[in-house]
C-alpha cells in the first residue's frame, strides 16, 4: 500500500498532465497506418508502471518512415527529490553506449583501419597473451570472446580509463575460447574495442573525443557525451533503482555505483558511461534505419547494417542470461546477436528484447534495466526508450517487448 506521500505525488503527477503527445496530427495518424486509440495504450501502460513504482520516469518516441508519431514524457527525472521528467533531461545511456562505440568501431571497419578478422593483437600487441592471441574485433561484437563477462573488479581510476582497462585485460585469461559460446561482456570488451579504435586512428586523442568528433557531432547528437559535460550533467537523471528485495543480475550497489561514475572529470567507459536524450538516440536509431546516413552524413554504409543485422550466433545461448532464465522459468533461448547489434530472428523467444511481432530482420540495441532502441526496416519504424528508476532486467526486457507490442498491434497497414 501506497504511502500518504506517494499518493499525493501520483496525483500531482496526474493534474500535471505532461501525457503522451501524438506529434503528428491524430487526424494524421492513419496516414502512417496508425490506429490511434491503440497507440494510446503505450502511454497507458507507462503511466502504469509508474504510478505502481515499477520504474520512476519514462521518455520514448516512436517514429515511422522519419516522422515521429508518439513522444512520451512521464514522471520523474529523480523521484526522491520530485523533479518530474523534461523532453531534455540527459540520461546515463547504460549499454547502450556499446552500439555508439560499436558503429565507431565498424566505421573504421569500412575505412579499412580496422579488420573483423584480424586479432586483437595485431592492433594491441600486449593483448595477445594467456589464450587470448586468436581473440577479434568480430567475437568482441557478437560477445563471443571470452573476455570476462562481470563488471571488472578494479578501483574506479581503473574502470573509467580505457588504457588501465586494456592493461587489466592483457593479465587475464579468457573464460571460454573465442567463438564457443556466448557471454555478454558488461564492460571490459568495450574498452578493449574503444582502444583498438584509438590506436588505429593513431592521432593520439582521448576516447570521449574521438566519439564526439568522428560520430556525435556528424549526427548532430549534441546532447550526448561519453563522461561529463557540464550543460549535460546539470540535467542529467540520477541512476537509482526501483526494485527492492528482488534478485537481479547486476546488484543495485553496482548499477548504481557505476552511474554515479558518470560526473567524475575524465570518466571514460565505453561499455556504459555516455550521456544522452531521447532526441539523441532517436536520431542514431533513425541513421541506422535509414542505412547508415542521416540529413546527407553518411556513418556506415547499407551493406554494413545489413551484414551486422543478422543472428551471427545462431542457436547458441547467452550464458549470462542463464541465471535470469532460471530465476523466471523460462526456457533457455538463442542469444540472436548479429555485429555489435541485438536481432529478433524467429521465434517466440523468452526474456527478449524484441516483440514477437517485429519483423526477424529487426536490430537495436538495450541498456540494463531501463534503455533500449530498435528498428523495424520492414516496416520503417524506429522506437527509442530511455527511463529512470532501473528495473529488474529480465522485467525490463518484457516491458520493452510489451510496448514494443502495442506499437506494432496498433500498425493497421
Amino acid at each position: 500500500m501506497k504511502n500518504a506521500s506517494m499518493e499525493i505525488a501520483m496525483s500531482e503527477l496526474s493534474h500535471i498532465s505532461r501525457t503522451a503527445s501524438i506529434a503528428a496530427d491524430r487526424n494524421a495518424l492513419p496516414a502512417f497506418g496508425f490506429d490511434a486509440p491503440r497507440l494510446d495504450r503505450v502511454r497507458q501502460t507507462i503511466v502504469s508502471d509508474i504510478e505502481q513504482g515499477h520504474c520512476h520516469g519514462v521518455a520514448m518516441r516512436v517514429a515511422r518512415r522519419g516522422t515521429t508519431v508518439l513522444d512520451v514524457c512521464e514522471g520523474y527525472a529523480d523521484r526522491a527529490a520530485g523533479t518530474l521528467l523534461q523532453s531534455d533531461s540527459v540520461f546515463a545511456s547504460m549499454s547502450v553506449a556499446k552500439q555508439f562505440t560499436n558503429v565507431l568501431a565498424l566505421s573504421l571497419v569500412e575505412q579499412g583501419l580496422l579488420k573483423l578478422h584480424a586479432p586483437v593483437a595485431e592492433v594491441i600487441p600486449e593483448f595477445g597473451t594467456l589464450g587470448k592471441e586468436k581473440v577479434n574485433l568480430y567475437h568482441l561484437l557478437t560477445h563471443t570472446s571470452g573476455v570476462l563477462s562481470a563488471v571488472p573488479n578494479v578501483p574506479p581510476e581503473v574502470l573509467m580509463n580505457v588504457e588501465a582497462m586494456v592493461e587489466f585485460a592483457c593479465g587475464l585469461p579468457l573464460e571460454s575460447q573465442p567463438g564457443e559460446r556466448v557471454n555478454y561482456s558488461l564492460l571490459l570488451g568495450h574498452s578493449i574495442i574503444a582502444a583498438m579504435c584509438l590506436r588505429a586512428d593513431g592521432r593520439g586523442r582521448r576516447y570521449a573525443d574521438m566519439l564526439r568528433e568522428d560520430l556525435f557531432e556528424p549526427l548532430r547528437m549534441n546532447d550526448t557525451s561519453l563522461g561529463p559535460r557540464a550543460d549535460l550533467v546539470k540535467r542529467l537523471c540520477p541512476v537509482r533503482v526501483a526494485y527492492e528485495n528482488m534478485p537481479s543480475l547486476t546488484p543495485k550497489e553496482a548499477v548504481e555505483g557505476v552511474g554515479a561514475l558518470l560526473a567524475t572529470p575524465g570518466c571514460e567507459i565505453p561499455g556504459g558511461g555516455c550521456m544522452t536524450t531521447i532526441a539523441d538516440v532517436q536520431r542514431f536509431a533513425e541513421m541506422l534505419r535509414q542505412g547508415g546516413a542521416l540529413d546527407g552524413v553518411r556513418v556506415l554504409s547499407p551493406a554494413m547494417i545489413d551484414f551486422c543485422a543478422r543472428n551471427h550466433t545462431g542457436d547458441m545461448r547467452n550464458v549470462f542470461f542463464d541465471t535470469t532464465c532460471g530465476m523466471r522459468n523460462w526456457m533457455t533461448y538463442p542469444a540472436a546477436i548479429g555485429v555489435g547489434f541485438f536481432v529478433r530472428g524467429d521465434g517466440n523467444l523468452p526474456g527478449h528484447h524484441f516483440s514477437a511481432l517485429h519483423s526477424p530482420n529487426a536490430f537495436g540495441g538495450f541498456g540494463a534495466g531501463c534503455n533500449g532502441f530498435s528498428i523495424d526496416p520492414q516496416r520503417d519504424l524506429t522506437i527509442a526508450f530511455l527511463s529512470t528508476g532501473l528495473m529488474e532486467d529480465s522485467r525490463h526486457l518484457e516491458r520493452m517487448s510489451t510496448l514494443a507490442t502495442l506499437v506494432l498491434a496498433a500498425i493497421a497497414n
